[in-house]
């Protein structure tokens, strides 16, 4: 078969292959946006029918809503499934301390036992692991077994036994005497496993634990709880009939009996409004009318749990009600309020304080309940508040609706959130932009909300419009739905502040993969849709890294990994520095500001800083040592060929803005020094049909995803021999859900193939590549917030979710229109 032939299969392939998915379900995304503003405050909905599971913060702890609909006196639920309800039966450590008897040293006969004898074991009290600021005993070895008694005076009444569970690594759990649970792997917080209540007996019972610690770190923590039942069997289930996600707005479409219900969830982060974007506050919006053409009387009721303003559940809140002049206000936050105490990636936020407010105008009911009594209360009719402190309460919004006919009548609620305090920067706490100055109020941007909801609304449809037709001329259908699942995750992984100086700070959080704050190489793949939308908001991600040289907080000749660890940006945690890496993804991105913006005058103010970092380019960049790139979890690398590709475009495009800022002996010095390099990069990476992943192995190949930006903005540095070779490989190694990233694996990273295939030479090239990130947004298995690192044949998750990365599948839309001016 010709090559020909053959690209004409692979995208007939590949469009038969996206036409099954659509047609085998309904799904439209691997999970779904609901209320999206930053890393703390962003709810999602993992399962197709919104009313099929409890909607989650994108790590994947409970954040309920929960939504129903009375019709004539009959309940229908369409949003969530209420928050799923314990009661301790054996305590872990968040809820009170408690001791176990354990042994480093492999135990004779049946440890599990009841009666069996521990001497020599040792006394500790939980938890257990080897990071000494936060476990009680501190275990270092490679195994450990562990052994909890306890008493119980009866069994009786338990529903259903769940097995309470915080662990690193290796898992072996035994309720006397009988394995109950076992697990190869880890978790970062505590899961909830069932286990058969047989286990268990009316007087002494014994767990036993043997952890194994293969690698990382080491932890233990365990309990043992009830699931109660719930009234979900006497609520009714309104039929989901569609939903679509757009760039701020995700619709859902409902018939709950003999009515109609429109549920529109709008977070209004349009990017070229720092205001609004800002606005911790996010919009729920019911539309109802009858499907049968008579009158119905109606009422919509939402619960919003406590748990959205706690790092974990067994918190304590406080809540209260209270009004404004035009809203009535339900507001719900931790007792202890640690304002910026934590840090980590498996992280909720347990300061400030999550609101619900409803216009007074619509006559709304508010109330607090515990969490397992919202939904009964709504059906008996109840509106009192039931409790102002515990755990997982609930904040209850009834909103009436009259008596609604074939006319369409719209309400809406908005559920906001105040941090206080957003970050840490350089040992200095920052509020939220929004509230700068300190003197703002969160009632008076509900307030703001309420007073301009017509105009965000149309500004916001408006916007999804242009977002939409944007990616659909530069790519396709299917490409264009990449772009626009991409768009609310990335920005909802970034908080906005004001440096102390004055200036924009757009720090992302490096979600499921470190936690890490202001992370370049995170940046770097996001890079293009902040340059489409607002270059400012480009500038406020490298600002906080420029810093950090400028101020000698950072001496090395090559660029800082990162601030911290998300929300402390106090200077680099992490491991080891990447210095091809950063230091050419910060020039690179300089010099792409000074494109979109036609002027280099951002780079000027950096340029002693720059020069620095792209004479280290010009000595270390053509042939790496081994280092860690930005893929780093495959590992070190020497003489990486697509990290060299990274140091002599950055090199050129330093040249690039030298010429723009008018420094013509210094753009020709160091616009030779790259020329120089490329036909050197050729004859090393050359491996005949395709350019090899690492100069001393023909054998292997990569996607060399760095040359995008050789086409974007137009250095001319690579021949086009380069491009039609490397994509017409890359057309070879096609499997179901993406090219792999390189010969070692076959995982992937679908940013990187995005920017693969937008230096295609040719359209239908462009198509075959980019048609198996949709297919894998349609078929994953791994039901979370678009995953960018997965397997391309199995589309399973290898790690990564939720993170801002998605932002550079908008890399085509950028190509597009800057080759357009």
């Amino acid at each position: 078969m010709n090559p020909s032939n053959q690209l004409k299969l692979l995208v007939l392939l590949a469009y038969a292959c996206l036409t099954g998915a659509v047609h085998a379900q309904e799904r439209k995304a691997p999970a779904y946006p609901l209320i999206t503003h930053n890393t703390y405050f962003s709810i999602w909905s993992n399962t197709d029918q919104l009313n099929n599971s409890t909607t989650t913060h994108w790590t994947g702890a409970e954040h309920s809503l929960l939504g129903m609909i009375n019709v004539d006196g009959k309940i229908y639920r369409f949003l969530g499934k209420g928050q799923t309800s314990y009661k301790t039966i054996l305590n872990a450590s968040d809820e009170a301390s408690y001791n176990v008897i354990y042994t480093e040293n492999k135990p004779a006969g049946d440890w599990t036992s009841l009666k069996y004898s521990t001497a020599g074991w040792k006394v500790g009290q939980a938890p257990i692991g080897d990071d000494e600021k936060s476990v009680k005993t501190v275990w270092k070895s490679d195994d450990i077994w562990v052994r909890r008694t306890f008493n119980l005076s009866t069994i009786a009444g338990i529903n259903e036994l769940f097995l309470k569970l915080n662990h690193d690594d290796n898992v072996e759990v035994f309720l006397n005497g009988t394995r109950v649970y076992e697990k190869n792997g880890w978790t970062s917080s505590f899961q909830y496993f069932p286990i058969n209540k047989n286990a268990l007996k009316a007087g002494n019972n014994v767990i036993g634990i043997h952890l194994a610690n293969t690698a990382g770190g080491r932890f233990l923590d365990f309990g043992l709880v009830d699931k109660l039942k719930d009234n979900a069997a006497q609520i009714l289930l309104a039929e989901q009939k569609n939903v679509e996600v757009n760039a701020t707005q995700t619709v859902y479409n409902f018939a709950a009996g003999k009515v109609d219900l429109q549920l529109t969830f709008t977070s209004p982060l349009l990017l070229n409004n720092l205001g609004l974007l800002s606005r911790p506050v996010s919009y729920i919006a019911y539309k109802v009318n009858a499907n049968d053409g008579k009158n119905h009387a109606v009422k919509v009721f939402l619960g919003a749990s406590s748990d959205i303003a706690v790092y974990q559940p067994s918190q304590e809140v406080s809540a209260q009600k209270y009004a404004t002049a035009k809203l009535s206000v339900l507001k719900a936050g931790t007792v202890e309020q640690p304002v910026l105490q934590k840090g980590g990636d498996d992280m909720r936020i347990d300061w400030g304080y999550l609101y619900v407010a409803a216009p007074k105008i619509a006559g709304a009911v508010q109330f607090i309940t515990k969490g397992s009594e919202a939904a009964n209360a709504f059906r008996k009719g109840a509106v009192l508040s039931t409790v102002s402190k515990g755990r997982s309460l609930s904040l209850n919004t009834i909103m009436p609706f009259g008596t609604v006919g074939k006319k369409a009548v719209e309400r809406f609620v908005e559920l906001g959130y105040d941090e206080r305090f957003s970050v840490q920067y350089f040992n200095i706490d920052l509020r939220p932009w929004w509230n700068n100055s300190g003197k703002a109020t969160i009632e008076g941007e509900l307030t703001g909300a309420f007073n301009e909801y017509q105009s965000v609304m149309q500004k916001c449809k408006a916007f999804d419009k242009e977002v939409y037709a944007d990616a659909l001329r530069s790519g396709g259908a299917a490409y264009a739905q990449l772009c626009v699942l991409a768009y609310r995750q990335s920005i909802a992984a970034h908080t906005l502040v004001k440096s102390p100086a004055g200036e924009t700070l757009w720090l992302s959080k490096e979600n499921n993969s470190g936690g890490f704050i202001n992370t370049v190489d995170v940046t770097y793949p996001s890079a293009p849709l902040y340059l489409l939308y607002n270059p400012e908001l480009m500038q406020g991600m490298l600002n906080g890294i420029f810093h950090f040289s400028e101020t000698g907080k950072y001496p090395h000749p090559w660029a800082a990994h990162d601030l911290g660890t998300y929300p402390r940006a106090n200077g680099q945690t992490y491991g080891e520095p990447m210095p091809v890496e950063e230091s050419g993804n910060m020039i690179i991105l300089c010099a792409a500001i000074a494109k979109v913006q036609g002027n280099a005058g951002y780079a000027k103010k950096h340029w002693q800083t720059l020069t620095t970092w792209v004479d280290y380019l010009a000595k270390e960049g053509l042939d790496p040592k081994s280092q860690l790139c930005t893929d780093d979890f495959a590992g070190h690398l020497a003489r990486n060929a697509n990290l060299s590709v990274k140091a002599i475009v950055a090199i050129a495009c330093y040249a690039q803005m030298a010429e723009t800022l008018g420094e013509t002996e210094t753009a020709k010095k160091y616009r030779a020094i790259a020329d120089g390099m490329v036909p050197e990069w050729i004859k090393m990476a050359d491996a005949g049909d395709h350019y090899a992943l690492t100069f001393d192995n023909k054998d292997t190949w990569s996607q060399k995803y760095n040359l995008v930006w050789d086409k974007v903005l137009s250095l001319h540095l690579f021949p086009q021999k380069v491009y039609d070779t490397e994509t017409r490989y890359y057309l070879t190694k096609i499997n179901k859900f993406g090219i792999p990233l390189d010969s070692r694996k076959s995982y992937t990273k679908n940013d990187w193939i995005a920017w693969t295939a937008t230096f295609a030479p040719q359209k239908d090239q462009f198509e075959a590549l980019i048609r198996p990130l949709y297919v894998h947004a349609l078929e994953t298995p791994s039901r979370v917030p678009l995953n960018d690192f997965y397997d391309s044949k199995t589309g399973i998750r290898e790690n990564f979710k939720a993170r801002s990365v998605v932002g550079g599948f908008y890399m085509k839309v950028l190509a597009d229109k800057l080759k357009a001016e």
